[in-house]
């Protein structure tokens, strides 16, 4: 399902994401709700922000394509 850009800029402005993070979160298939839905309130110290979270989610999602490449 592809998102109007007025969601994916929404989610850009208040998760404080650039471009790559965003061609990011649409690679990996998130939505900009629930980027949005992810921001840490104050509570939530123990939550990373958006774009870290994006970050690592992709960089764990891509090695664990390499290993299963390497294996096989």
């Amino acid at each position: 399902m592809a998102y109007k850009p007025e969601l994916w800029a929404e989610a850009k402005k208040k998760c404080r994401l650039n471009e790559e993070d965003i061609r990011m979160a649409k690679e990996m298939g998130l939505n900009p709700k629930s980027l949005i839905k992810n921001i840490p309130s104050p509570r939530e110290q123990w939550k990373q922000p958006v774009k870290i979270w994006i970050r690592e989610m992709y960089e764990e999602r891509h090695r664990k394509r390499r290993n299963r490449t390497a294996s096989s």
